[in-house]
């Protein structure tokens, strides 16, 4: 073993190049012993040694426990790269929690004098709202209540921008202006102008910046609007344009915020982004806690680096992407744990074989891991994955198509993942030939319906995914109203689905209107129509299939891809004539060898049933469970479904595992 070369001061660096030895350099954030005290200082001690040549053996970065408040985003470029013989590690303490901040730490809140502010709040709030100047904090950036500006966080929780009502949704009463608009048969209208039902809007009258955010056509579709006029007369609220897109209808939610006069409960905040005066109702003392604002953008971002880890800090307080790896090549995000943000934890894009690992992922306003790569073209894969990190209690702030894992480009994995408790979707995946197995989700989809727990859409040519041995639980939608386990939407094709667990699940497996996807070897435990598959492109969802048809007929490519043709041709044989075997239609859809126990188990549009191949489905008989009460879905050896060639599921390799590249071990 190579003897290592402990480095603490650049003077010690460049005297010790000469030993042909991995470098080490410690970081201190006070500098103790002649540490360096930041990673920009290592990371420029590095670059230092590289131009000497005293990085043949590689460099490792020993951060210490700590604060480390950034001025700056960390930025690593490609000349911080290693080599797979020599690689770069930035390694955080395990003893002790080295920490990233974004955010700022903030301190010294008053009583609030001001009498003009005094009434605009309730009387019950009058003696427990705070203020302090961010200003003077040093936070003079506020963007807009629309999002991306600051956010605030008391001892790691999330608080709670000023809105009524203070949980849950108002409802929409009524449209003002009835223009004809429907989508799919459903009334609603293209102005946003809607009828309340309560009197609390009569307060709003003197808010400078009021918005609401609702849920305004659609279950899965929420946006920001800021509030243009209240007619309290008529119960009539009025957004700015641009309006929503879908529109707004009848019996859809809404909740109002930024309203300094609806600061009214504990842990509620407003900001006068005129002043920079934060106005705060603290859950306790803010004196004895850990009171941070969001500032940075980002706080690490990587360009074209290779062979690099970054391994074991805790990092927050941005408010966009907290880590952005762009490009490169080996690249290991291992043992994070990235939390209470504004934006997304992390970002892969580009490149190929860089990973993430063992993260603990939580209290962010928006995504969790996203990672993209290869080429749709020509199918090259990237090699990217996604492995045991543990997401949950994410897109806090945008709340809808923000999930927890996301995954595109060409030839990644998503395993053995753990995703819970988020307002909509827990992976999302688009592209080629990507593999989605081991991973445990639950108790998603919380405020939206018609959303899939894993979920994608819409092309034909998005071929070769296999989602395997996933276990799906407790996912019914907002207010129970419904939702998908694993929905591949408007003619999504050719994904394999097998050996799935589905428990209380409303609609497990979907296929609208797809081709060429198998749902084999699945259990589906008390799912209300586990099995749904339609044929929406010979109906309702034609236009789509019409115009890659039309496509497809004038340039020889469909959603941009020469379909006929290598790679595609030989990948994906059944694509190359499917414009002469019913294109619209759910044609090559087998369902086979799966346990089907609970009422219901399909609901199969007629116009489909015809094109869908059933092989030996265990539907109406016990498949003898070793415990179904207490949820050990393994099967007795007796059991029907072994001969009808069912295959025993690994139970014991779901979900997370035990690691030394895991953040955090026993997960609860």
């Amino acid at each position: 073993m190579s003897r290592l070369r402990c480095v603490v001061i650049p003077a010690i660096l460049l005297s010790t190049l000469a030993h042909a030895a991995p470098l080490v350099i410690h970081v201190v954030p006070d500098g103790a012993e002649g540490a360096l005290t930041s990673l920009e200082a290592a990371r420029d001690a590095l670059r230092a040694a590289r131009a000497d040549g005293g990085l043949a053996e590689g460099a490792e970065v020993r951060i210490h426990g700590g604060d480390y408040i950034l001025e700056n985003p960390f930025l690593l470029e490609a000349q911080d790269s290693g080599t797979s013989e020599a690689p770069i590690r930035y390694i955080a303490d395990t003893k002790d929690t080295a920490r990233l901040l974004g955010g700022r730490l903030i301190t010294g809140f008053v009583s609030v004098t001001d009498e003009a502010v005094l009434s605009r709040l309730d009387e019950s709030a009058r003696a427990h709202v705070l203020q302090i100047n961010l200003k003077e904090q040093g936070i003079t950036k506020f963007g807009t209540p629309k999002g991306g500006g600051p956010e605030l966080f008391f001892d790691g929780k999330r608080m709670t921008l000023s809105r009524w009502p203070n949980e849950g949704f108002s409802t929409i009463a009524s449209i003002v202006v009835d223009d004809g608009h429907k989508i799919h048969g459903i009334p609603g209208s293209k102005i946003g102008k809607f009828v309340y039902e309560e009197d609390r809007p009569s307060r709003w009258l003197d808010e400078p910046d009021p918005w609401v955010h609702g849920y305004w056509f659609w279950d899965w579709s929420e946006q920001r609007q800021q509030i243009e006029s209240i007619d309290t007369e008529k119960k009539i609220i009025s957004v700015k344009e641009p309006y929503h897109g879908y529109g707004y209808r009848k019996g859809q939610w809404y909740y109002a915020y930024n309203l300094l006069s609806e600061l009214d409960a504990p842990g509620e905040w407003y900001l006068d982004r005129e002043s920079g005066l934060l106005y705060f109702w603290p859950p306790s003392d803010p004196a004895t806690a850990e009171v941070m604002v969001t500032q940075l953008p980002n706080l690490v971002t990587m360009e074209k680096v290779s062979h690099l880890t970054l391994q074991g800090l805790t990092l927050e307080g941005s408010r966009g992407i907290v880590v952005a790896v762009r490009g490169g090549e080996g690249v290991r995000i291992n043992s994070l744990t990235v939390r209470n943000s504004g934006g997304s934890a992390i970002s892969v894009s580009g490149g190929k074989n860089n990973g993430v690992e063992g993260c603990d992922i939580y209290g962010m306003g928006s995504a969790g891991i996203s990672i993209g790569g290869g080429n749709r073209t020509t199918l090259e894969p990237a090699g990217h994955f996604a492995i045991n990190n543990h997401v949950h209690h994410y897109a806090e702030v945008k709340r809808v198509y923000a999930a927890g894992i996301n995954v595109h480009g060409v030839g990644n994995r998503v395993a053995n993942n753990y995703i819970h408790d988020a307002p909509h979707m827990a992976i999302g995946f688009g592209g080629n030939d990507h593999i989605i197995e081991l991973n445990e989700i639950h108790d998603v989809c919380l405020e939206s319906n018609d959303a899939g727990a894993m979920y994608t859409g819409r092309n034909w040519t998005m071929r070769g995914h296999k989602i395997r041995y996933n276990y799906l639980y407790d996912i019914t939608g907002f207010r129970d109203k419904g939702c998908v386990g694993i929905y591949l939407d408007d003619m999504f094709s050719s994904a394999e689905m097998y050996g799935n667990v589905f428990r209380n699940v409303t609609r497990a497996a979907f296929i609208g209107g797809g081709r060429d996807c198998t749902v084999e070897n699945n259990i589906f435990i008390n799912c209300k129509m586990a099995l749904h598959i339609d044929a929406r492109a010979l109906g309702w969802a034609h236009q789509h299939a019409d115009d890659w048809i039309s496509e497809a007929k004038e340039k020889g490519t469909i959603s941009g891809i020469a379909y006929n043709k290598p790679p595609y041709s030989e990948r994906y044989p059944k694509l190359v004539n499917i414009l002469e075997n019913e294109p619209k239609a759910p044609v090559g859809n087998l369902i086979a060898r799966n346990i089907f126990v609970g009422e219901g188990w399909k609901d199969v549009q007629d116009t489909a049933d015809p094109y869908i191949e059933y092989k030996d489905n265990l539907t109406d008989t016990d498949p003898l469970f070793v415990d179904m009460e207490k949820h050990d879905y393994r099967l007795k050896p007796e059991s029907p479904a072994l001969k009808l060639g069912f295959k025993p599921i690994p139970f014991e390799k779901m979900g997370l595992f035990e690691s030394d590249l895991r953040a955090s071990w026993p997960v609860k």
